[in-house]
């Protein structure tokens, strides 16, 4: 049974490789509109996206989708969330589930296993996913972030470099190499993103640039919900909008 929970997603302007990504127009609608309706097919009681302009506030308003105007200088998405939180008066023990705003295609699946997901697992600050690499080029891509985990399924480590090292990569692809690609969905409850909030951005999290970084490097626990298949993929190029905006036409 999917637990009572909430979907926020974080959406700035200040994009480097897209500018102005959240508004990017796919068939005739603003990015972070498509990726509300998407999060809205989920279980979740209620879908806000969490802003620092007004521009992309006033968008998904007349889009008929609650927004809320936050601070120009949070450090990560789950900063935003924390000051989302906050303003919405959550109880400490509501589950938030941050949606990444350029995920137009994100399956609304995902985001219910990972509200139950981390809803079970009372070990866990935070849960989020992980589907299988296959090939080397997808293990040594620093646009695709490893993780390697416990048996229990608690993250040891996130990186942007191959994990785990398996030199033999480059040769036929090894049998059963664990290897993961982390999935940008996550889950937390309200008393851990203000928790969060409050610790100071670590060493590791910002040479990886991996928000998620700053929670094991303060000794918090993160699940991962290992996937058979890999998602749909999320915005981060111009060839990434262009296969977006072919699968909204088909």
């Amino acid at each position: 049974m999917t637990p009572s929970f909430i979907a926020i997603i974080p959406a700035r302007r200040g994009s480097t490789r897209l500018p102005n990504k959240p508004l990017l127009d796919i068939a005739g609608v603003p990015m972070v509109v498509r990726t509300a309706q998407q999060a809205a097919k989920s279980h979740a009681r209620q879908v806000i996206v969490a802003t620092d302009d007004q521009e992309i506030l006033d968008v998904v308003q007349n889009h008929g989708f609650t927004a809320l105007l936050t601070r120009s200088d949070h450090a990560s998405g789950t900063d935003r969330l924390a000051e989302a939180a906050q303003q919405l008066g959550l109880a400490s023990n509501s589950i938030v589930v941050n949606v990444q705003g350029d995920e137009p295609l994100i399956d609304p699946t995902l985001i219910d296993q990972v509200a139950t997901l981390l809803a079970q697992r009372d070990d866990a600050h935070i849960a989020t996913c992980a589907c299988p690499i296959a090939t080397p080029e997808d293990l040594y891509n620093p646009n695709h972030v490893k993780v390697v985990t416990q048996l229990n399924q608690l993250a040891l480590y996130f990186s942007r470099a191959p994990l785990p090292w398996a030199p033999q990569a480059h040769q036929p692809w090894p049998a059963q190499l664990p290897a993961y690609r982390h999935i940008g969905l996550y889950a937390y409850r309200t008393v851990f993103l203000q928790q969060f909030s409050q610790l100071t951005p670590g060493k590791l999290e910002q040479f990886e640039a991996l928000e998620q970084l700053r929670a094991l490097e303060n000794g918090y626990q993160i699940v991962v919900q290992p996937l058979t298949a890999a998602p749909a993929p999320g915005v981060d190029t111009e060839a990434d909008l262009a296969q977006v905006r072919q699968r909204y036409l088909e």
